[in-house]
């Protein structure tokens, strides 16, 4: 019997915990096939390149895609999905997938999207029919257009992608595929695992965490990407003055990231930052684990919509990155304003963990969508429905 080969295309390092499980049940499936492709910045470890964790989990990679191009601003961000498209059309033509599975709106999903849908090859999107603002909103909803199989992660995003003209018996609500992941933090975490500094290095001062501590992840928003200096410049002002312990993650490579590590590093010069020590990148897991035992998460990352709703996760959510997306209770949304990010993080440390919300999934979304793969027709054309 041949198994149907089902090519999952991993472009950025948060995109790899986000499919994880996804991963494990195609892998586990006795009719599909995984062909893992790494591409972007996934491979690049100045951003956290997710390649040792992927190999260590197990999975076996078919295909690597160095398509980033220096720069950081919007000019390499085109080159980059121009370059992407050149290689993974390659990549696809040597694997001959049956489906290709593109993940959630960063800017070089697009190619891997435009790639498999000129070459008639049905494409799968997970994550469509958000809402967010900035150059996202405009690739996820282009990739739904170009996508034959919707699976999204809350039905608020499903009502969406059939009002953007889909088929409704091809959009499925699995829920998000990174919830599974939360869900075995939450069903199996009563201390923190692990010590972050023996395990993961990182650079700064070493806080003592025992009382409790703060996570902080914030990218730059591509349509603001001038201000992203700017930006995070607050951010780490507020946090300087707040006396919390505070676990800080690089940024994303987006257009504006250089000003957001340039920013980090000017002021790290300047400041002590007895409180903060700074990490690269960390196992999904672990971060899960890490956000789970902490008093909220600071910054601008979806994480703090989707998993820190699952685990009533307290989340700070600055500025428009996140804008109208759908959450839990969890989020309390502030500007670029060093008092008000101060005055927030004072108020939901003392407010305590929020109710647990389930809007984006109960964390059995990587079987769902590894079934669905299996059993929808193969098909790679279609009309619109209204």
């Amino acid at each position: 019997m041949n198994k149907r080969k089902i090519a999952v295309v991993i472009t950025a390092r948060p995109s790899y915990s986000r499919v994880k499980t996804v991963l494990t049940a195609i892998k586990n499936h006795p009719k599909l096939e995984l062909q893992l492709i790494i591409a972007a910045s996934a491979l690049l470890d100045r951003y956290g390149s997710a390649v040792n964790y992927i190999e260590k989990d197990g999975f076996k990679i078919d295909a690597k895609v160095f398509n980033v191009l220096e720069g950081e601003n919007l000019t390499a961000a085109a080159k980059t999905t121009g370059i992407g498209i050149l290689e993974l059309s390659t990549v696809f033509d040597n694997l001959k997938p049956d489906v290709v599975v593109t993940v959630a709106d960063r800017f070089e999903t697009m190619a891997t999207a435009i790639s498999a849908s000129y070459m008639n090859i049905p494409l799968a999107h997970i994550q469509g029919g958000e809402v967010t603002g900035n150059i996202d909103e405009k690739v996820r909803h282009s990739i739904t257009k170009l996508a034959d199989y919707h699976f999204v992660a809350s039905e608020g995003a499903k009502e969406r992608v059939i009002k953007l003209g889909e088929n409704p018996d091809f959009v499925f609500n699995t829920g998000c595929p990174s919830i599974d992941l939360a869900k075995q933090v939450k069903d199996h975490s009563n201390t923190l695992p692990f010590n972050p500094y023996e395990k993961y290095g990182g650079v700064g001062a070493k806080p003592d965490l025992s009382k409790g501590y703060i996570v902080v992840m914030q990218h730059p928003v591509t349509t603001e990407y001038q201000d992203s200096r700017k930006h995070i410049e607050a951010t780490l002002q507020a946090i300087n003055q707040i006396d919390i312990p505070a676990l800080w993650f690089w940024p994303n490579v987006d257009a504006g990231a250089d000003g957001t590590s340039s920013g980090i590093r000017a002021f790290r010069e300047s400041n002590s930052l007895p409180n903060v020590h700074f990490f690269k990148n960390m196992e999904g897991v672990d971060f899960l684990h890490l956000l789970n035992h902490s008093k909220c998460l600071i910054g601008n990352s979806s994480v703090g919509i989707r998993e820190c709703a699952y685990l009533g996760v307290p989340v700070v959510n600055i500025g428009s990155r996140q804008n109208r997306r759908d959450r839990g209770n969890n989020v309390v949304d502030v500007d670029y304003d060093k008092e008000q990010i101060k005055n927030a993080v004072r108020q939901i440390v003392l407010d305590g963990k929020p109710q647990p919300s389930v809007v984006y999934g109960g964390g059995d979304a990587g079987i769902q969508i590894a079934e669905l793969l299996e059993k929808l027709p193969l098909r790679f054309h279609k009309t619109i429905m209204y």
